[in-house]
């Protein structure tokens, strides 16, 4: 059963992360399809959420699905900074 939630768990960060690649997409031809302010708020939550899992949880694949995530939400940011 944990391996098998484990599996669900890595899957369903992967599906996430995959889930940003319309937005970056779209920023990167010039169509500001993000919302500046949300993605600001959940940048900053993605990185504190980061270091809990690296700092105090220490979990590695929850490490590596908040990373994925956090790396997703900085790039939509900068490439949203950088139509405004």
């Amino acid at each position: 059963m944990i391996s098998t939630l484990t599996f669900l768990y890595w899957l369903a960060g992967i599906i996430t992360f995959i889930g940003y690649f319309p937005t970056i997409k779209d920023l990167w031809q010039g169509k500001p399809s993000a919302n500046l302010s949300t993605y600001a708020m959940r940048t900053f939550t993605m990185i504190i959420t980061f270091l809990y899992a690296l700092l105090v949880n220490g979990d590695q694949m929850f490490i590596v699905v908040v990373w994925l995530q956090m790396v997703a939400c900085i790039v939509i940011l900068f490439l949203r900074l950088r139509l405004k």
